[in-house]
């Protein structure tokens, strides 16, 4: 990934904090038929001795060669995209007076780089979903649970998918939010999106905020 020295983020709370709010990542793998994309939500757990240290947890569908493939190519790249926003040149101050600016886009970004270890064992599955599912239905009125199903479709269910675990190698983090511009059209950017309805581009502009500049 194209990384100027002002865009990176390598705090290992921050990269950590944005993959536990955006679980759902893309694992790039590389298999015998060349490059392959999954989308999956991953459960992340920091080492409680380490806290630079993470360990992915995810699981696909037993008929999915992605799982089978990796005991040959276990190597493995997860993205995990946070908030991004359009920038207009108009929310820029200096381009209403020089005109030298144009459109960007800001974002934040989590590259968790590893091998993939397989788990085709029902007893890793069974935690791994149960603990998935409290997570994702932590804001339901009544969540729902897996008891709330008969057991033995669960037991179905469960043998249909495969579970898999990496732990990460390197973590890459680009929080690209407009550090090289000037603290003026920085904050004039900011505010607008910090105007608007929508959560990622208010989530960005107090990014923008919060970041410090590059110079």
């Amino acid at each position: 990934m194209y990384m100027p020295a002002h865009f990176e983020e390598n705090r290992p709370g921050v990269l950590h904090r944005l993959i536990a709010e955006h679980p759902f990542g893309a694992l790039i793998t590389h298999g015998p038929n060349g490059l392959d994309a999954n989308h999956l939500p991953f459960e992340a757990q920091a080492d409680a001795a380490d806290s630079s240290r993470l360990v992915l947890r995810a699981h696909v569908a037993r008929a999915n060669p992605v799982w089978q493939e990796a005991a040959t190519h276990p190597e493995a790249l997860v993205i995990f995209q946070g908030p991004t926003a359009y920038i207009s040149p108009s929310w820029y101050p200096s381009k209403h007076e020089t005109h030298k600016q144009v459109p960007t886009y800001n974002y934040m970004v989590v590259h968790a780089h590893g091998r993939i270890v397989v788990h085709d064992d029902e007893s890793f599955v069974r935690g791994l979903v149960a603990r998935l599912t409290r997570e994702m239905e932590a804001g339901e009125p009544v969540p729902w649970k897996m008891g709330d199903a008969p057991a033995d479709y669960i037991a179905q269910m469960l043998g249909a998918i495969v579970g898999m675990e990496i732990e990460v190698t390197r973590l890459v983090g680009k929080w690209k939010l407009g550090q090289n511009k000037a603290a003026e059209d920085r904050r004039g950017a900011a505010q607008t999106l910090l105007a608007r309805d929508g959560d990622q581009q208010k989530a960005v502009g107090q990014a923008m905020l919060d970041a410090p500049p590059a110079f």
